[in-house]
């Protein structure tokens, strides 16, 4: 019997129709900026987000990482939540790449207020001083359980930025999850950030790819910083049409993988299983003794999820989980979570 995975909305395979737009994908050198595909899929990015342009990029840890770049100086302070991805997840880049400061707000959802961050800006003109000049913020929060940020809190943060002269960005690599949850369209966040970046690679089912959107000239510096961290691919098309074939299909799938992570958590409740966190779009986090131990025993029966901490086990919903594997998925939690 298949193995149920869910680790993570990244172990999504490209489906059959996806492989064929892909082997069919008009292709050029794209480092020399001759790729009809890519320009295609940046040229979407961009109208989907309400921005000027957009630029094609491996992975999501290098669409922030250019973000910053492309914003900041050396020496800056960059504010983030104190469980943000850039923060945990991407090796320190921000200090040895960008050479930045960064102050972190704690909140359990990784999110944060207007007046939190507020409170953190360093505006003083003192030599002894690093100057906060960029926010950054997740949309939706890995870490804090798939949470999002609605539109009027989103809005009161840029305005704070606009008022200190900060830029902000948004790490929306599950943007389209938020859009689902709060049926606020992607432009309209779009409008409360300078730049903004999503992933094709997880819930969009593409198997590789991230866009960072934003001004033409912010875009343009983002262009020579994805030169310098080796970021140019050449004939990118083939996955770029993997992307504009998951835009074009597959935002509204989203949708079920939320439902079923409903599913899920009332099933498991109705058990006495404890969650962790609140769940509004496609991320659990089961609250457990032990996690490690479980998460061993949820493998030799048939489900892979994530062990993180002693004491959670994260379990995240994709394109890729059929209604009858997740009856599945659910039997197996019982055995494996509810005391007998």
């Amino acid at each position: 019997m298949d193995m149920i995975e869910l680790r993570s909305d990244t172990f999504t395979c490209p489906s059959p129709a996806m492989r064929k737009v892909m082997a069919d994908a008009e292709v050029g050198d794209d480092v020399y900026g001759e790729d009809p595909t890519v320009r295609a899929l940046e040229s979407k990015a961009a109208e989907l987000i309400g921005k000027e342009s957009a630029l094609f990029l491996p992975s999501g840890t290098m669409a922030n990482l250019v973000a910053f770049l492309a914003q900041t100086r050396p020496s800056d302070t960059v504010i983030l939540s104190e469980s943000a991805h850039p923060f945990h997840y991407e090796n320190a880049n921000l200090a040895m790449i960008g050479g930045l400061l960064v102050r972190t707000i704690p909140d359990p959802l990784g999110k944060f207020s207007a007046e939190q961050v507020q409170e953190q800006i360093v505006s003083e003109d003192d030599p002894h001083l690093s100057k906060t000049t960029m926010v950054s913020v997740e949309n939706t929060t890995n870490r804090g359980g798939g949470a999002c940020w609605d539109y009027h809190e989103l809005e009161a943060v840029f305005r704070v930025c606009q008022e200190s002269s900060m830029r902000l960005h948004c790490d929306g690599a599950r943007i389209f999850h938020a859009c689902i949850e709060t049926n606020i369209q992607a432009r309209y966040y779009g409008r409360c950030c300078d730049t903004l970046s999503f992933c094709l690679s997880k819930g969009l089912g593409a198997p590789a790819g991230s866009l960072l959107t934003g001004s033409t000239e912010v875009i343009k510096k983002a262009l020579r910083f994805r030169k310098m961290l080796g970021g140019g691919m050449r004939q990118a098309g083939v996955l770029a049409a993997a992307g504009l074939y998951a835009l074009e299909h597959h935002l509204s799938d989203l949708a079920e993988d939320h439902r079923r992570a409903r599913e899920c958590r009332r099933a498991l409740e109705n058990e006495g299983v404890v969650f962790a966190l609140p769940s509004p779009t496609n991320i659990l986090y089961i609250q457990t003794a032990n996690a490690a131990l479980k998460v061993k025993q949820l493998e030799e029966a048939g489900v892979r999820a994530l062990a993180y901490r002693d004491d959670r086990i994260r379990v995240v919903f994709h394109r890729d989980i059929s209604d009858a594997l997740l009856s599945r998925a659910i039997e197996v939690f019982k055995k494996i979570l509810v005391p007998a």
